[in-house]
């Protein structure tokens, strides 16, 4: 998957703030089965496991199969291309803000 589209997945999985809280939950937990972290949350187990699936799409945890049971768990990679696309654009605003700071000092 390029990384410009899974940039966007992972900021859309983490557009709600219910799967950023299935998120932290999995990263602290190191693992953990849709209905472990659904007693923690205010919400039914078969809606975070839909939040998982969009957590899994975007790359942000990877499940396994325990017997009946899947256990997700972290996989922080993508993290890192959203990040790396915030820094690029946090550069490219840096740049255009020093432009203009420029040519506002600059005497008339």
């Amino acid at each position: 998957m390029p990384e410009v589209d899974r940039a966007d997945q992972v900021f859309a999985a983490l557009s709600d703030p219910t799967r950023r809280d299935i998120l932290r939950a999995v990263g602290g937990r190191g693992e953990a089965t849709a209905t472990e972290l659904a007693a923690g949350l205010p919400v039914t187990r078969q809606a975070v496991a839909k939040h998982l699936q969009v957590l899994a799409d975007a790359g942000l945890v990877d499940a396994e199969r325990h017997g009946r049971e899947q256990r997700y768990r972290l996989t922080p990679a993508p993290l890192d291309d959203a990040l790396r696309w915030l820094v690029d654009a946090g550069a490219a605003w840096d740049v255009r803000l020093e432009r203009l700071r420029r040519k506002v000092a600059r005497p008339t």
